[in-house]
């Protein structure tokens, strides 16, 4: 799984930040989150292609969405036939339908909108899915949580080989399948050769928030949290009247869930030359899995066993 940070600023765009966009790619699949103005061209910019099939909105603040129209128009530019779904908060599918239409055309390709609120399971994949999850800002917005499937435990082949005399072949793949085999007139069970199931991958996006219990409980143990992280501490007021968080906020947020790594998003401008300040604050209540993120970084997420 790879999360390349497409648009790191907060409501305006700078000279090294653009507007909040993050892509998601997971076993060859797209999923972006969010699409603030000129995303389109960060996904040219930093390589990660336009074949996309799942938009995920956070909230309808412009510099979260003023990006959709244009990657749209370029998608049906490409003729595009796959079908996309954009998947926003409850209540906002008219905002949403309207911003689409401004120019007067629809794509065509198939276009799905979904309303989600928070709890609701906005994807269920293979092999992993995506919820809603409540979120503290100045309007309707909702959190983003990917969580993987369980994968199978290790095979033991030497235990199968040198201890049970199974040779090498199709009896490995329905054991480890989970289903028993018959081997020397005995019945060999899958839990004799087979570990237990190793833990899946949890990423959690939480968009513009305050620090609120319902991210912390999402991101238990999670192995990447992307948070707000707007504002230094010396603008904590001005953090919680506009329903944003600061990098420490966040980072205590985070060591309290016990979340592997925190990714600081959505950077005010006055931290313009001055991210390490963010950074700094944020390490000292987390520790060095503290960063504020950049446009064009993209990191690898291992899985929890350091695999992947």
């Amino acid at each position: 799984m790879r999360v390349t940070f497409l648009g790191t600023s907060g409501a305006v765009p700078t000279t090294e930040r653009n507007p909040s966009a993050v892509m998601v790619r997971r076993e060859g699949e797209r999923l972006l989150f969010d699409c603030g103005e000129g995303t389109q061209r960060q996904m040219m910019r930093f390589g990660t292609g336009f074949d996309v099939a799942h938009i995920f909105v956070t909230h309808m603040h412009g510099d979260h969405v003023l990006g959709i129209p244009g990657l749209l128009q370029t998608m049906d530019f490409n003729d595009r036939e796959a079908p996309l779904a954009i998947h926003a908060p409850h209540g906002t599918r008219s905002r949403l339908e309207d911003l689409i239409g401004a120019t007067g055309d629809r794509p065509s390709y198939p276009l799905r909108i979904t309303q989600n609120a928070a709890g609701d399971v906005v994807l269920d994949a293979e092999e992993y899915a995506i919820r809603a999850i409540e979120t503290e800002h100045r309007t309707r917005s909702v959190g983003y949580v990917l969580t993987e499937d369980d994968r199978k435990g290790r095979f033991d082949r030497q235990k199968a080989e040198e201890e049970l005399g199974i040779p090498p072949g199709p009896k490995y793949s329905t054991l480890h399948a989970g289903e028993p085999v018959e081997h020397d007139g005995r019945t060999v069970r899958p839990e004799e050769v087979v570990g237990p199931p190793r833990p899946g991958r949890t990423v959690v996006y939480s968009g513009d928030t305050r620090p609120v219990e319902s991210i912390r409980a999402a991101s238990e143990d999670a192995d990447l949290l992307i948070h707000d992280g707007t504002f230094a501490e010396d603008r904590a007021e001005r953090a919680e009247r506009t329903g944003h968080s600061t990098a420490r906020e966040a980072a205590q947020l985070a060591a309290a869930a016990g979340a592997n790594r925190l990714a600081l998003t959505h950077v005010s401008t006055r931290y313009a030359g001055q991210a390490d300040r963010l950074q700094r604050e944020a390490r000292e209540a987390f520790g060095e899995g503290a960063f504020v993120a950049a446009d064009g970084q993209a990191i690898d997420v291992p899985y929890p066993d350091g695999t992947g």
